[in-house]
């Protein structure tokens, strides 16, 4: 019996192309191939971390800019916070299709030196409150480049790894880009010169530079660009043209999955980015930036929720690869119901805090004193924010553990139809084929469900909307029904066991 020989050692180094790739062999994995795509991880989630970062870092300076002297309002806040997810949304199937086309380090290289767009131009825009309000939108849309560095990226690592690898590679993969959001919510505050930490870092006396931010990621892009170029390979056996992506328009699991995938990582995205907003609207009090403000700093705590929801990620592509990830998807957004109704529950418990009359004069920060009903209603509404934020980072546990287990499910149906259509002699290369289309799914599914980032801000804040505190409350009750019909999607189509007549089987005995 004769074995093919491997390549030498210098075909696997880093910044080479790999045409011998075959995850699937044991024994390549085990000599060879782990700690390649180990590697190529490692830097894809750098790369991909400093996307997420880049993509919502106007969740977290929105809310920072009337205290640099931009004076716009609470619904232009919230659309510039939900402008870089629909453009993120939408340039995901390009950044899909260029891995196959263009090669995974050649695109990631290409990916982060697109970020220093977003980075710079934020940079200067902030130091000009002259700035008018469309410029920052059409800045804020650039910021959407980041968002486009996950589809890539998960595409690309999922032709690294076995199947039987896949649920924890994407996990990481997707868990270490999505802590990206809870990275730049955490330290932006403190880079600028703000406060946080939970209070522990006080506001710096040297003043507030919102623009070191931008800088910041600026050199880290470079960082990123320079790593990819030296450490990550493309792989030969992973090109295909767009057009062959295209074909998995045609199925029917392309779509629900992507509907499936606006219920889990839509509500992570939608709501991380609301979160500093939704703090702010709802518990703190702050008249002009030059009166100090009274109730609970989002600083403080408006990171929690992306980071609880990022390092549940991984966890629910390891309870995918355990019990299967539909039933995981199908206890997620039952968990998801139950989160949205604690949320508007302690929604219902806040006091309306007074307003000053329409047409009354701005006061005057030398004497200004906060009224007794003021002060009372925004204690009270405090007192509820331990259990309002206790039920947002329920929910967001549950967002990202559904996270995971969709993103198991894909390449798990692609592969069950596979075998399921393909005789016995062309079981090879129809599996080679399923890889390929999965990674196509996972971006087109990626890209659909990031447009949860774009509604969810827009249902809280639209321009349109007159009274955001109202328009949160039936949000999160339009929410809730939603994930009534994930909920019931999931099981219909994948964990069904008892027949309709007429109805097509669903995919439980493939154990998906």
């Amino acid at each position: 019996m004769t074995t093919t020989a491997l390549p030498p050692e210098s075909a696997y180094r880093g910044g080479v192309t790999i045409d011998h790739w075959t995850p699937e062999d044991d024994e390549f994995w085990a000599s060879t191939g782990q700690s390649v795509a180990r590697r190529n991880l490692t830097w894809s989630i750098f790369s991909e971390h400093l996307g997420f970062s880049v993509w919502l870092l106007w969740s977290v300076s929105a809310a920072l800019l009337p205290k640099a002297g931009f004076t716009f309002t609470v619904s232009q806040l919230f659309l510039l916070v939900a402008i870089p997810n629909l453009v993120g949304a939408l340039i995901r199937l390009p950044y899909t299709f260029a891995v196959p086309k263009f090669g995974g380090r050649n695109w990631t290289i290409v990916s982060a030196l697109a970020l220093l767009v977003p980075t710079l131009l934020f940079a200067w825009a902030v130091q000009h409150p002259e700035t008018p309000y469309w410029v920052f939108c059409l800045i804020a849309a650039t910021a959407g480049l980041g968002g486009g560095n996950f589809a890539s990226s998960m595409a690309n690592i999922n032709f690294f790894y076995p199947t039987k690898k896949k649920g924890m590679a994407l996990g990481l993969n997707a868990a270490g880009g999505n802590l990206g959001v809870a990275v730049i919510q955490f330290f932006l505050p403190i880079v600028v010169g703000g406060a946080g930490v939970f209070g522990l870092v006080k506001a710096s006396d040297g003043g507030f530079h919102l623009e070191r931010a931008g800088y910041l990621y600026a050199v880290l892009a470079v960082v990123a660009a320079v790593a990819a170029w030296l450490f990550m390979n493309n792989l030969s056996g992973a090109k295909s043209s767009p057009r062959e992506q295209m074909l998995v328009l045609k199925y029917k699991h392309t779509w629900v999955m992507s509907f499936l995938y606006i219920g889990t990582f839509g509500s992570f995205i939608g709501y991380s980015a609301a979160m500093p907003l939704l703090i702010k609207l709802n518990f703190w009090n702050q008249p002009l930036p030059t009166i100090p403000g009274i109730g609970i700093n989002f600083a403080y705590y408006a990171f929690l929720g992306a980071l609880v929801g990022s390092i549940a990620r991984p966890f629910g592509g390891w309870l995918a690869d355990k019990y299967g990830g539909a039933r995981v998807t199908l206890w997620t957004f039952v968990a998801m119901i139950a989160g949205t109704l604690g949320v508007i529950y302690t929604l219902t418990l806040l006091t309306a805090v007074p307003k000053p009359p329409a047409g009354a004069p701005a006061p005057d920060p030398a004497t200004f004193q906060y009224g007794d009903a003021v002060v009372t209603a925004v204690n009270a509404n405090s007192e509820i924010f331990p259990f309002f934020l206790a039920a947002c980072l329920f929910v967001f546990a549950a967002s990202g553990i559904g996270n995971g287990s969709t993103y198991r499910m894909i390449p798990l149906i692609l592969a069950n139809e596979a075998k399921r259509n393909a005789s016995h002699g062309d079981l090879g290369p129809a599996m080679v084929k399923a890889t390929r289309e999965s990674s196509a799914v996972i971006g087109i599914a990626g890209a659909i469900g990031a447009l949860g980032g774009f509604m969810i801000p827009m249902t809280f804040g639209a321009p349109w909307i007159e009274d955001p505190v109202s328009a949160v409350k039936v949000a999160f009750g339009v929410f809730t029904g939603f994930y009534v019909v994930c909920l019931a999607t999931t099981w219909f189509v994948y964990v069904r066991t008892v027949s309709f007549a007429g109805r097509a089987p669903s995919l439980a005995g493939a154990n998906i």
